[in-house]
């Protein structure tokens, strides 16, 4: 302690001279000396307990840092802040078909989760939940309920009666909270068109219903939207339809041993799909995982008759007769050299059976003659051809209001020559999609009013750009149904039922370029009834094969034609047509492939 001087000395050496006591004086100095010095020590002690609480804040703050780092790393549960807690409890409209029924809705459900550290018998736990959820594995859970961790989600989503077995275990770790998921009453029904939903943000008590693919994706906003939620969203699929559909076309699959199909039904004056199938399909209530590697078209998550794009052949033939009926270069009977092959360049161009050296327009869509074809291209000249194909919709993506449609792009050549101008004639040489197919011949048949494709109900439907004339429609539907009477298509000339189409076989490309040999793309397009067409339909084989009188027969009049007929026999009722009486020429099919 370093002591002050004390300088009351002057009045003691005054009161000795004068003779006083020095005493009181003395004890005032000493007063005032005790005095600091405890001030001092309090200033010390003061220091020293304010250095002290600092050592204490500063520990505490990284004990408590080093904690909140723990929580957040390895949460007790999941929460979500303030800000997202109504966009979490908010629900998601309806989606219905044409005629109100129901498609997807939400339903209140849980998910169930696990705290590890409250867990009573965690051998138990896992061994229960495994067998009740047999996905999940037994080994991984019991190393998670066993090891550090807070908080553990079992499922998402879970039925009322796996609920119950969950319950019957009786551990206090596993617990339930309550959200709202998505239902699709009907299965697999529809499934591409609906596509699916999920969770977005969530805690243990709530979950966001996002759409995750087909329209639930498309139209999530208006789905979630709160102004809309009490309004479902229509849609221009007929539920009964659309299963008829599927279920024709799934026994068509095993009958001519398929790899998959599509099929499409549109209505020809407005566009709207009646039904859209893809199959093989999934259960949007279970949607698989998407496939990782490999060919994504392997998937049944692929959209065969959106994101398909193929090579389709035969079908696109009826375009090169309307283009150039419609140009003034030809009419139905205006004869065509024929002679096969057709040498261009270095290419020949074959017909697949010999039909003659001459033949008429009429005759080379009713026999289905590439020659033919091809000498239609050469007097259309390709600028004009690709045009006419892109007025119709073909060289741009559909618009269709699926997350997937903008994926189904059409493959074109890098220049549109003569050559290409030939092969496309006959639907090769550049790919689009089903729905692609649809859309344009719904143009060329209905009046030759532009159509485009879409999945919305509506009674609002303003009449499309006309892009042929009324006359070369009606000699298109002409053309079609003579394919159905006298030619490829004969298997569809079903009684009471004018159906017109025509049909397209095309070889399937190799992943690593070439074509193969014994595999094809087998297609049906036309419409119905052809008196007075009021659909469309589209339906496409990928690989089918039927042995018939010991041949294989892959070509779409053995394989698309047949299958095609019993769909519109099976749903031509349920679309209010009905069967008229039409004395017609007797079916041939020594003419089919």
């Amino acid at each position: 302690m370093i002591r002050k001087p004390l300088r009351p000395l002057a009045r003691i050496l005054q009161a000795r001279e004068s003779g006083e006591s020095t005493d009181a004086i003395q004890r005032e100095n000493m007063r005032l000396r005790q005095e600091e010095e405890r001030d001092y020590g309090r200033q010390r002690a003061e220091r020293r307990l304010l250095l002290l609480g600092a050592a204490f804040a500063l520990g505490f703050f990284m004990v408590g840092g080093r904690m909140a780092l723990l929580a957040s790393t390895e949460p007790s549960e999941p929460r979500t802040s303030a800000g997202l807690v109504a966009s979490i409890t908010s629900q998601r409209a309806d989606i219905v078909d044409r005629n109100g029924r129901l498609l997807a809705t939400n339903i209140e459900t849980a998910s169930v989760y696990v705290h590890p550290q409250q867990l009573v018998d965690p051998e138990r736990a896992a061994r229960e939940l495994a067998q009740i959820f047999p996905e999940l594995n037994e080994e991984r859970m019991l190393h998670d309920f066993t090891s550090d961790r807070r908080f553990l989600w079992i499922r998402r989503q879970i039925s009322p009666e796996q609920r119950q077995a969950v319950h019957d275990i009786g551990d206090p770790g596993i617990l339930f909270g309550a959200r709202e998921a998505r239902l699709y009453p009907n299965g697999p029904i529809a499934a591409h068109v609906m596509g699916g939903a999920g969770f977005g943000n969530e805690d243990v008590s709530s979950a966001e219903v996002i759409g995750v693919a087909g329209v639930e994706r498309f139209f999530d906003e208006r789905l979630r939207d709160p102004a809309h939620l009490a309004e479902p969203l229509q849609l221009s699929i007929d539920l009964t339809v659309q299963a008829a559909v599927e279920q024709v076309l799934q026994g068509g699959i095993t009958m001519m041993n398929a790899k998959g199909a599509a099929g499409i039904i549109m209505d020809i004056h407005t566009g709207e799909i009646i039904a859209m199938a893809s199959l093989p399909d999934f259960d949007p209530n279970d949607r698989p995982r998407v496939l990782t590697e490999g060919d994504q078209s392997d998937s049944p998550l692929f959209n065969r008759a959106v994101q398909g794009v193929y090579e389709l052949g035969s079908v696109f033939k009826i375009f090169a007769a309307a283009q150039a009926i419609d140009l003034g270069l030809v009419n139905q009977d205006t004869v065509l050299d024929t002679r096969s092959p057709l040498v261009v360049g270095r290419f020949r161009i074959s017909d697949f059976g010999n039909y003659g050296a001459q033949n008429s327009v009429h005759q080379i869509i009713e026999k289905s003659s590439n020659v033919g074809s091809a000498r239609l291209a050469m007097l259309i000249g390709p600028q004009r051809q690709r045009d006419f194909l892109g007025e119709l919709g073909f060289l741009t993506p559909t618009g269709l209001e699926l997350s997937e449609a903008a994926t189904g792009v059409p493959l074109l050549p890098r220049t549109w020559g003569e050559l290409t101008s030939i092969t496309a004639s006959y639907g090769h040489g550049f790919s689009s999609s089903p729905v692609h197919l649809a859309a344009g011949y719904s143009t060329l048949l209905n009046g030759g009013h532009l159509v485009r494709p879409t999945l919305v109900h509506t009674e609002d439907h303003p009449l499309g750009e006309q892009i042929v004339s009324q006359s070369v429609s009606e000699d298109a539907r002409e053309m079609l149904r003579s394919v159905v009477t006298h030619g490829t298509a004969s298997f569809a000339n079903i009684p009471g039922y004018a159906i017109g189409g025509k049909t397209g076989s095309a070889d399937k490309p190799k992943p690593t370029g070439g074509y193969y040999d014994d595999k094809v793309i087998a297609t049906f397009a036309g419409a119905f009834p052809m008196e007075d067409p009021q659909y469309v339909f589209v339906i496409t084989m990928d690989e089918p094969s039927e042995f018939v009188a010991g041949q294989t027969r892959r070509t779409a009049g053995w394989t698309t034609v047949p299958v095609t007929a019993e769909i519109i026999r099976r749903v031509a009722p349920l679309l209010g047509v009905r069967p008229n009486v039409e004395v017609t020429g007797s079916s041939d099919v020594s003419g089919v492939h």
